[in-house]
């Protein structure tokens, strides 16, 4: 009979940056990517937003796997049903030395944008709670935030700007999906909630983005 153990080690991850953080730095973006991209493949998408006014953070999730028999391309993951608990402990770690390394000492001299796209909703959401970091602009581009946080999770977010950014073409999305997670998004974070939604299917909206970034 098989047992499970666990053991603890340091570890080493990158991340990646678009653009040049100078004097007339507005934003600093933190963007999550979904399954199956690598970060400097997600940060094409961010290349049309005004170069001087925006600086972008893509950290890579650390699961990565090959996404053909050919074992040509590679994508990555943030979780999976396997160990959530743990893996979400790391990516917490991870994403608070991101933070720490790029943007803690710069928070309350510049605005600061959170971005999860498709399953880095959860990525996103789920590291602001545990560390408790706040964010000027909240951004939920096509995912879900997880059914596990309640009023207190985001107890530090309360003049946080929600953005709620879908494809009304997106096969993973209904109307009925939009509902119940505008009702939840309510009940955890008790503010009105920006909806934006595009013509479009479940991709990253550059039109979109650049509208925010402005």
């Amino acid at each position: 009979m098989h047992e499970e153990k666990t053991v603890s080690y340091t570890s080493q991850n990158t991340y990646y940056t678009l653009n040049k953080l100078a004097e007339k730095t507005t934003k600093i973006w933190l963007v999550c990517h979904g399954i199956g991209y690598l970060s400097p493949y997600f940060l094409e998408h961010f290349k049309k937003l005004d170069p001087e006014r925006n600086y972008i953070i893509a950290p890579q999730a650390p699961s990565k796997y090959y996404q053909d028999k050919r074992y040509k391309y590679i994508g990555a993951s943030w979780f999976t049903r396997l160990n959530t608990e743990m893996e979400t402990h790391n990516v917490v770690r991870y994403l608070d030395e991101v933070y720490n390394n790029e943007i803690k000492e710069r928070i309350n001299k510049i605005e600061f944008i959170a971005m999860g796209y498709s399953q880095d909703v959860s990525a996103i959401t789920r590291w602001l709670a545990n560390s408790k970091i706040s964010c000027d602009h909240l951004i939920l581009h096509s995912g879900s935030v997880p059914e596990e946080f309640n009023e207190s999770s985001f107890a530090k977010m309360n003049s946080t700007k929600i953005t709620l950014l879908y494809g009304i073409k997106d096969p993973y999305i209904s109307e009925k999906k939009i509902e119940n997670q505008l009702s939840y998004l309510h009940s955890v974070f008790k503010k009105e909630i920006n909806l934006i939604p595009f013509n479009g299917v479940h991709e990253v909206h550059e039109e979109s983005l650049i509208a925010l970034s402005e």
